[in-house]
């Protein structure tokens, strides 16, 4: 593992053209949960299965289940970024890392100090009145003792992209040309089965793709480099 890692910082070295491509594994060393493993979301028991609280028709249906839902578990307020998070945003400011593309909504990315983040999934940091437009940020919406309700008594929805919606699709744009003019492709932290984020990865055109996730992914046997590892202690090597 010793030699992936430092091939993979030499890889890092060598670059000036940098993309990072991540998933959910990127936050659960913050502590947030993630959706798919053995104890993610997905496989606890609620009222409803969360695949189905988390569709559109299910808020529009079921907005008063849908936001007891999503404030109990999607609430990323209270979490800091990891050491992933931090050494992404520098190698931004050193001018390598181009952009990053995620799959999350808790914001973590800017948190941390990057400041050319695509969220495929949206974020939930923005929320809109569904009548007037209004923006609300994230601590009125978590705060809220009931539905989060506009000034102008409309329901806020979070900027985020639920079953049954569309990416937006400037943002899917974007991160095709970024991930077309990377000569490093960093996908990290995410199992690459969820589509039609998943197939961003068919975009790439440059020299060097690295995964690294704790399991296996169907595109390992394209990657130069896979590392079945930590974020975290691959990242803390950069």
């Amino acid at each position: 593992m010793k030699d992936k890692t430092e091939q993979f910082k030499q890889l890092v070295d060598d670059s000036d053209n940098i993309v990072f491509f991540g998933g959910a594994g990127v936050s659960t060393e913050s502590g947030i949960p993630d959706f798919r493993s053995k104890d993610g979301l997905y496989n606890q028991k609620y009222k409803y299965p969360p695949e189905q609280i988390l569709s559109h028709s299910f808020f529009i249906k079921n907005t008063e289940e849908f936001y007891k839902f999503y404030k109990e578990k999607m609430n990323s307020l209270k979490y800091e970024p990891n050491i992933t998070h931090i050494k992404l945003a520098e190698l931004e400011r050193k001018g390598k890392l181009k952009s990053v593309i995620t799959q999350n909504i808790d914001g973590l990315h800017q948190k941390a100090g990057s400041k050319n983040v695509y969220e495929l999934h949206g974020s939930v940091l923005r929320n809109y009145c569904m009548n007037c437009h209004k923006f609300y940020d994230a601590e009125y919406v978590f705060n809220c003792y009931d539905i989060p309700r506009c000034k102008c008594g409309g329901i806020i929805k979070p900027d985020v992209v639920l079953y049954e919606e569309g990416l937006d699709d400037s943002t899917v744009e974007n991160s095709i040309k970024s991930i077309q003019q990377s000569d490093l492709l960093i996908v990290a932290g995410t199992s690459l089965t969820v589509y039609p984020a998943s197939g961003l990865i068919n975009y790439f055109r440059g020299r060097n793709l690295v995964l690294i996730n704790r399991d296996s992914t169907p595109y390992d046997n394209i990657a130069n480099l896979v590392i079945n590892n930590s974020l975290g202690k691959v990242f803390e090597q950069i």
